[in-house]
């Protein structure tokens, strides 16, 4: 049987990249694009298959920041498969990220400056808003629909007998200062993606923590620093073709400066599982919320 493979975000970016390595490894899997844009996993898709016919693969669609989307991806993959056997949590977003020029002046000529490249600590800011399910965008996007994806898909991913893997996507900028479990959405602050993929390092922890028992294990990937559609708009293009040359450079001295997408593969981190634990605590009792808010909005219409 062809092992079921399934990325959000695989349109573009490290998702696409991921991709094509998983059919170089494999091209006999049944690979699941999870994409928003129906029109560009085609796309996709056809290209995928060109270089690898035998592979088979699929399209679901799906928004993770909103969560119909994300229940109806969900009955439908049901519907379509028996067991996933990996699960690439990938999909995520960086709105409107504005550089602080003070901050990367000030690192420049500090002894932080390789640290502060390879992780945008500090540099990065970004405008937050609320989605139609009355949470903010980035966390929903980045972390909670996809804890809501893993909830409704455990029937396809739990099984003892032959375990199934979560892979998810982190960052060099998922920083715990910029994370607090009083404000797991980051409402109150300005660094909301740093927020979110820390989020997504202690709900990687979390899920092993209560799902390991069921057949159901998780991991994390940091790709590392890379230009790509989310980042490639921080600064005009002319500035990151001077800045290219520097960065090849400081490949000698940190080798998180992986560069492509393609190159940005795999890293795994040690986490604080107590926080881990009280951070899925705090998303199963939001889930709880806004499952509540569906089920009484779905009545009154």
């Amino acid at each position: 049987m062809r092992k079921a493979v399934l990325v959000t975000g695989a349109s573009s970016g490290v998702g696409l990249a991921l991709c094509k390595r998983l059919l170089e490894e494999d091209h006999e899997l049944h690979l699941c694009l999870a994409c928003r844009n129906r029109s560009k996993a085609e796309a996709v898709r056809a290209a995928l298959l060109a270089s690898r016919p035998l592979a088979e693969v699929s399209i679901v669609q799906v928004d993770v920041s909103d969560l119909q989307s994300v229940f109806r991806a969900s009955r439908e993959l049901k519907q379509r498969f028996q067991r996933l056997d990996y699960v690439y949590l990938n999909a995520g977003i960086m709105p409107n990220p504005q550089l602080n020029i003070k901050a990367l002046f000030s690192g420049l000529f500090s002894r932080k400056v390789i640290h502060m490249f390879s992780t945008a600590e500090g540099l990065l800011t970004q405008e937050d808003k609320i989605t139609a399910d009355g949470l903010q965008e980035v966390f929903e996007t980045n972390v909670f629909g996809h804890f809501i994806l893993i909830q409704e898909l455990a029937p396809l991913l739990c099984h003892s007998d032959s375990p199934s893997q979560l892979i998810w996507t982190s960052s060099r900028n998922a920083r715990k200062s910029n994370f607090c479990l009083e404000d797991i959405q980051h409402s109150r602050g300005q660094e909301p993606y740093s927020s979110s993929k820390y989020a997504v390092d202690l709900l990687s922890v979390a899920v092993n923590r209560n799902f390991n028992s069921r057949g159901l294990y998780s991991s994390v990937v940091c790709p590392g620093t890379m230009v790509t559609n989310m980042t490639c708009g921080i600064l005009p293009p002319f500035v990151w073709t001077l800045l290219m040359p520097i960065i090849w450079l400081l490949r000698f001295f940190a080798n998180a400066f992986t560069l492509t997408p393609y190159n940005g593969t795999e890293a795994l981190m040690d986490l604080d599982e107590d926080t881990a634990e009280k951070f899925y605590q705090s998303l199963l009792e939001l889930e709880k919320h806004v499952r509540a808010t569906i089920q009484k909005r779905n009545h009154q219409s």
